[in-house]
């Protein structure tokens, strides 16, 4: 697979035996690359550059990389990595949790950083086809509303709110394959991961209260345990095609 020449990637680490690490192993493959040392430099930068990843290490010195993570999150839609040293199990959970599009604990190897940045940036590739292709069909099931254009929720009572990618692309997962288990497997997509890594049950927890309507009791993703996951919801797509099962 060709690598992505035209990607910026922020380094946000404090190490700089790390930060060269990494810097060099993206330049191997066309990745332009700019290190930040600090929560601060990397603010600085963002006013006016917008990278298409940001690496973030949470053990930073001035700031804590949760934080500088939610910053990053609420003024652009750029990919998150996190790297960091903290291997329990909660911090992987929380940074998933707070809009990061992946978990990577040191040391890690470094083709493993490019293919995990790699996955990343090709979730929010959008494809330059719209010319040419219809666009693509809203999905309606248990009265919400979900439009793959823009990732855009809308709830039974009209309020919507926007998906992240890594949100979006898991419940186009289970439209595309209602009232059928699904394992956590096929729910990853292309996505490589250990088995033991449990980080697609926080995507899930995530997803599953973006679609709890307040005063309903109707539970739209259950939990087969031991199996996997389950979509109760017959799905209506607008425009009267499905798209291919992502299983």
């Amino acid at each position: 697979m060709k690598p992505m020449p035209s990607s910026l990637i922020f380094i946000v680490e404090d190490d700089r035996d790390v930060a060269r690490t990494m810097e060099l192993a993206l330049q191997s493959f066309s990745f332009t690359t700019q290190c930040c040392r600090n929560g601060a430099e990397l603010m600085r930068r963002l006013r006016t550059q917008t990278p298409d990843l940001c690496i973030i290490d949470l053990g930073l010195p001035d700031m804590d990389g949760m934080n500088v993570m939610q910053h990053v999150r609420s003024i652009s839609d750029c990919g998150i990595l996190i790297v960091s040293g903290r291997t329990h199990v909660s911090d992987r959970v929380m940074g998933l949790e707070l809009g990061a599009d992946d978990y990577m604990v040191k040391p890690f190897e470094a083709r493993e950083l490019v293919a995990r940045i790699r996955s990343i940036l090709r979730r929010r590739q959008i494809p330059d086809l719209s010319s040419r292709q219809p666009k693509p069909p809203v999905a309606e099931f248990s009265g919400w509303h979900f439009n793959p254009a823009n990732n855009t929720l809308k709830a039974p009572d009209g309020m919507e709110q926007v998906l992240s990618t890594a949100e979006a692309d898991l419940l186009r997962i289970f439209l595309a394959n209602p009232n059928r288990i699904l394992q956590r497997e096929q729910l990853l997509g292309n996505r490589e991961q250990a088995p033991t890594d449990r980080s697609i049950d926080a995507r899930v927890s995530r997803l599953r209260r973006k679609l709890d309507c307040e005063g309903q009791n109707k539970e739209i993703i259950k939990t087969v345990y031991g199996a996997g996951y389950l979509f109760l919801s017959s799905v209506l797509w607008q425009t009267g095609t499905e798209p291919d099962p992502k299983s």
